[in-house]
């Protein structure tokens, strides 16, 4: 079964709403772009079901469930949650969750794309995309670190090193801001894609053409980690990335 995982996260950046749907549509052209199967016809968050509201995702409109979605003191300190799914013919159902805007010392701001499915499977040209998909959270949410993953990736990184949810870690590709990006070793077994802020993509899958065995994805992890380039930002967190 398809579960796969692609996601970023940064420290604390203010940020309006306005700002947030204008990159939130921005990023969902940009899928579009990509996959149009797959990234087409979003839902409201409720049920996972066709009867849930469709929404266009235009800036106006996204700014305005922003607001309907999260209501509340201290949201500019807290941040803002909100979500979207879309399950077309023939595509895997995808999930797009987001909290943004959080100016708090102690909670990550952070962006996913979550892939799920019983009839597609791993060779699917959006999952063999997913390090190119990652590239684009990245530039488009400026983000700190982020990955790509599937449930026996994520459990045998996160028990090997004894991660939490938010820690920076490497699945089949990850992404490293500028300043991770500068300690990282040269020579891991994947290629090597530069971001337009000097950030930067390791994808073990070299475009999607190779699995990684999980015994290559901890080694990428060991010596990542070695090099200094997944140290957590320092908590409570002063900065939006490294």
């Amino acid at each position: 079964m398809l579960n796969v995982v692609v996601n970023g996260f940064w420290g604390p950046r203010e940020e309006s709403v306005p700002d947030i749907a204008e990159r939130w549509s921005g990023t969902l052209t940009a899928l579009k772009d990509i996959d149009g199967p797959t990234f087409d016809v979003w839902h409201e968050a409720g049920d996972d079901l066709p009867s849930d509201p469709v929404l266009e995702p235009s800036a106006p409109a996204l700014a305005e469930y922003i607001e309907r979605k999260n209501t509340g003191p201290d949201l500019d300190v807290v941040g803002r949650t909100t979500s979207l799914w879309a399950q077309n013919p023939g595509a895997a159902r995808v999930s797009m969750a987001l909290h943004a805007g959080s100016t708090s010392h102690y909670a990550v701001n952070s962006v996913s794309l979550a892939f799920r499915s019983r009839e597609v499977d791993e060779t699917a040209e959006v999952i063999r995309r997913a390090p190119e998909i990652l590239r684009l959270l990245a530039e488009s949410w400026g983000i700190d670190a982020g990955q790509v993953y599937d449930r026996p990736q994520y459990r045998a990184v996160a028990e090997r090193f004894g991660l939490e949810n938010s820690d920076p870690r490497c699945g089949r590709a990850v992404f490293l801001s500028a300043g991770r990006a500068a300690l990282a070793p040269e020579g891991l077994p994947g290629t090597y894609v530069r971001t337009a802020d000097g950030g930067l993509v390791v994808d073990l899958t070299r475009g999607g053409t190779e699995s990684p065995a999980i015994e290559t994805i901890i080694e990428a992890n060991t010596r990542l980690r070695e090099a200094g380039a997944l140290e957590k930002l320092p908590a409570p967190f002063d900065r939006a990335t490294f």
